[in-house]
This record gives structure tokens, sequence and C-alpha cells, in this order.
């Protein structure tokens, strides 16, 4: 028993269902199993004879051509991995060359940082030590404005006994 599908008897059809390439009519027999009709109490379907004959006689025409392809790009491929091959060495090569050029270089460079930690080790401890001063600076000059502001606010006390006690000396007296 075959299932009669949407493609028998619709002119036209035959076209629009044709797929590109392997893939695409690998595709295509992919949906025409997976849409087909299941028969009831089992794993088997019933699908279109002639729409997936189709499909296979265009895979088989489809795949020497793409056969050829591959072999084509399998060639191109050993020419490019040659290629390769060959750039890798004169890369090696290069860095081989500037290898031996920087351990030459190496000591100096070693130098250099030690002279550098040097240099940055006594900036930080300069910078330490004008901290510590400037941090003394401060102190001793907010020591100075505590004591300046002792004394005025001893005088400003002082003012506002004086005026209390002539408050209350006379507290009947109209304002001048």
């Amino acid at each position: 028993m075959t299932q009669n599908g949407p493609a028998e008897g619709h002119p036209g059809d035959d076209e629009r269902r044709r797929p590109e390439g392997l893939t695409g009519v690998l595709d295509a027999l992919e949906q025409a199993v997976g849409q087909a009709r299941a028969m009831p109490m089992s794993s088997s379907v019933l699908v279109n004879r002639a729409e997936l004959l189709d499909l296979l006689a265009q895979a088989r025409s489809i795949l020497p051509g793409q056969l050829a392809q591959a072999d084509e790009v399998l060639a191109d491929a050993d020419a490019v991995l040659a290629e390769g091959r060959r750039q890798a060495e004169e890369v090696v090569e290069a860095a081989r060359a500037r290898a031996a050029e920087l351990v030459g270089e190496e000591e100096v460079v070693r130098a250099a940082h030690r002279r550098a930690e040097e240099i940055l080790a006594e900036a930080e401890r300069t910078a330490a030590g004008l901290r510590r001063d400037a941090d003394d600076y401060c102190d001793r000059r907010l020591a100075d404005f505590e004591i300046d502001l002792g004394k005025v606010l001893a005088q400003v006390q002082a003012g506002r006994a004086k005026l209390a006690g002539r408050l209350e000396l006379d507290p009947g007296s109209p304002d001048d």
C-alpha cells in the first residue's frame, strides 16, 4: 500500500521540489519520511514511492559531480598545506634568529629592570617621607589654630559674661 502524496497529480510540483545539491536531496528525503503517515501499531510509515525514487535518482546523479569537486578540494588543500608548511619553516627560522638576537639583549633588559626597580623604591621612600612631613606640618598648623580658637572662645565667653552681668544689674533700663 502506498500513500498518494501531494506531489502526485499536481503539474509544476517537480520543479518546486527539486532540491539543490546532495545535502538538499538528503534533507528532502528526511522530510518525506518525517512527514509520512504512520502505520497503526507499527514504526513503519507510508511513503510516496515515486517521490522517494526520484529523490534517490537525484542523489545518484549529483554524487559523481560532488565527488569530483571533493577531489579538487583535496588537491587544493594539499597544495595549500605544502605552502603552509614552507611558510611555517620560514617563520620558525626567523624566530630562531630573533631569539638568538634577544638572548644577547636579555642581560641589558634585566639590568634595566633592576635599575628601574631601584629608582621606584627610592621614589616610594621619598614620597613616604614627604607625606610624613606634610602630615606633621598640617598637625602643627591645626594645633596652632586650636590654640588661637581657644583664646578667641575664651574672649567671647568673657565678653558674654560681662554683658550678662550688666544686664542683671540694669534690668529695667530702656534701650539706647
